[in-house]
């Protein structure tokens, strides 16, 4: 085991404000030897091929500072405002006629791979998730761009080539947009789309007796940051690019048109755990079946051994007192609160339907599984067993 692991180690605890300066301490091996590489080449810090991981998902202020903030900002009311930030979804929706309804949302953040083409795409893709979370389709696009001047800009030109090829894979208009000088790389998309005002899915309306069914693997940023590290193998960290890189418009298609599906979000930085907290919406509690969780299995390997992120242990600190682990399996549990960029969509869908839409959805391709059920209230929110 390398020194970083004591770090890492799930006996020692980081104080609340030092959890941004530890994204992962291995990765600071893979950082010298970019930087020792780069002055040998003139003192740039990135070439041409490569990017600094230090993002993703990872980067998103964790839930229990965000909700404070948001509390107290002033506001216009309208009741075409169908959905705002008052709850927890995962984009506005406002309603333009009857049959019509824009969905808004915003998505980006610093690179968890190397390769700027496939940050591109990543970025994209999880931007574009957001319209797909609440039953919608995309519309257009515009890039959000953060870049220092210094650096190259082939770089740029190959994130902004990658992001492209996904909004015309998810059929949008890519339009516009916006860009500023940074010390640090940072990419998304600001993005429209529609859906009708009565096929909004929310993020907080599962009943309880429904399955939960979750279409993508967890584990990415354990596999990333691994990687970066040098303790993910190749294969491993391309598992995760690939899931990073799927657009969830392919399960969106499927469960669009599925019966009895009461509400749906996607699994991003606040992990498996988080955004389930949100979807329960204090009314209710959810049992997780660990033999049917999916996760790749080298990030149960790496969370075993120690590698995982900042951003799952706030989400830990945050939701730990709400999460009961009926068995002890400490890889499983940073699984569990590992944050997902470009994750998949979590559904809450009638026990009756549920075989059925899992099936629909393996038969696209799509590695869904039926990973528990939610029920009445209980002591704990979420019981993993």
């Amino acid at each position: 085991m390398k020194a970083y692991a004591i770090m890492h180690s799930p006996f020692f605890k980081f104080p609340p404000n030092t959890a941004l300066s530890i994204f992962f301490a291995g990765s600071i091996m893979k950082r010298k030897k970019i930087i020792r590489e780069a002055k040998k080449n003139g003192g740039d810090t990135m070439d041409t091929n490569q990017l600094v991981v230090c993002g993703g998902c990872n980067a998103k202020i964790g839930a229990g500072n965000l909700g404070p903030l948001l509390q107290d900002l002033p506001r216009r009311e309208s009741p075409d405002l169908l959905v705002g930030f008052d709850g927890s979804d995962d984009a506005a929706v406002i309603r333009l006629r009857d049959d019509l309804a824009l969905i808004q949302t915003v998505d980006f953040f610093p690179p968890m791979v190397t390769d700027p083409y496939l940050f591109g795409q990543i970025g994209a893709a999880n931007a574009l998730s957001d319209v797909y979370a609440m039953g919608g389709r995309v519309l257009s696009a515009l890039n959000i761009v953060a870049f220092p001047e210094e650096q190259d800009f082939a770089i740029l030109r190959e994130i902004l080539r990658g992001g492209a090829e996904k909004v015309k894979e998810a059929g949008g208009l890519l339009s516009g947009g916006h860009s500023i000088h940074d010390r640090t790389v940072k990419y998304g998309l600001a993005v429209t789309g529609t859906v009708h005002p009565d096929r909004i899915m929310r993020n907080d309306a599962c009943v309880a007796g429904d399955h939960l069914i979750l279409t993508k693997p967890l584990g990415v940023s354990i596999l990333t940051i691994g990687y970066s590290a040098g303790e993910i193998s190749k294969e491993g960290f391309q598992q995760a690019v690939d899931s990073m890189c799927t657009l969830n418009a392919y399960a969106m298609d499927i469960i669009r048109d599925a019966a009895g599906v009461h509400g749906c979000t996607d699994v991003t930085g606040f992990g498996l755990c988080g955004h389930l907290h949100e979807m329960l919406h204090g009314a209710c509690s959810a049992r997780i079946d660990t033999s049917r969780l999916p996760y790749f299995e080298e990030a149960y390997w790496g969370a075993g051994h120690f590698i995982f992120t900042a951003g799952g242990q706030r989400n830990r600190d945050f939701l730990e007192d709400k999460v009961a682990f009926e068995r002890q399996d400490f890889a499983l549990e940073e699984i569990v609160f590992d944050p997902q960029t470009s994750g998949g969509l979590l559904v809450s869908c009638e026990a009756g339907q549920a075989p059925m839409l899992v099936a629909r959805l393996q038969a696209g391709h799509i590695p869904a599984s039926d990973i528990g059920v939610v029920t009445e209230k209980k002591e704990k929110e979420i019981y993993i067993g």
